[in-house]
């Protein structure tokens, strides 16, 4: 199953892991506000959000949003919704004066962690999308679906894997720093706004 079509597939992943989103964001936040083992549950979190896709649109579940407009617009507007929480979230941290830092021991916050990044990259309908559209030109005809869809999710989470863990050590190395007061603050407040913004431009996004 490693052939031309799984190394175009590398690239094309690679190029889309590196584009900056609501995921990196996302895992930014993690690992500054509640520290490095969060962040990285996050990753994975966002990392196991791909195999669902993949599985999704391999057994034809995905062609339902690009096939019916008010399925593609009740999860695009439950994902916008989710993101704006998100950003509301941050900003009333910010607001309060006291970030909320999970202890890393925390089984509470680890869950917590994790669930945020699956979710926000399940309910991003922009992803389901793109795999329903990308992966079969990368599957061939004698080629088992099920089986290849999860390969080529696979390659996308190891290259997802690898570029958000060095995010999240970079942000958690520059955390002793970054976790004053004011400047966390600061920067929850421009993480919420972020969200938000992801937020209404995923809800007013067309297909």
């Amino acid at each position: 199953m490693f052939d031309a079509r799984v190394l175009a597939f590398t690239g094309i992943a690679a190029i889309l892991t590196l584009t900056p989103g609501a995921d990196t964001m996302l895992v930014v936040r993690s690992a500054l506000v509640r520290g490095r083992r969060a962040g990285l549950l996050t990753v994975l979190g966002i990392g196991s959000g791909l195999f669902i896709h993949a599985t999704l649109s391999a057994l034809g579940l995905s062609v339902v949003l690009v096939r019916s407009a008010r399925a593609f617009e009740l999860v695009k507007l439950a994902g916008a919704l989710y993101l704006v929480f998100l950003g509301v979230q941050a900003i009333r941290s910010a607001a309060r004066g006291a970030p909320v830092v999970e202890r890393p021991a925390d089984p509470t916050g680890a869950h917590r962690a994790y669930v945020e990044g699956l979710l926000t990259n399940v309910l991003n309908p922009k992803v389901a999308i793109f795999y329903l559209a990308f992966l079969p030109q990368f599957i061939g005809a004698s080629d088992p679906v099920l089986a290849k869809s999860i390969l080529l999710a696979s390659i996308h989470f190891v290259e997802g894997l690898v570029w958000l863990s060095l995010v999240t050590l970079f942000v958690a190395r520059l955390r002793p720093v970054l976790a004053q007061p004011r400047v966390q603050r600061a920067l929850e407040s421009v993480t919420g706004l972020v969200f938000i913004a992801f937020g209404v431009k995923l809800a007013v996004s067309r297909r």
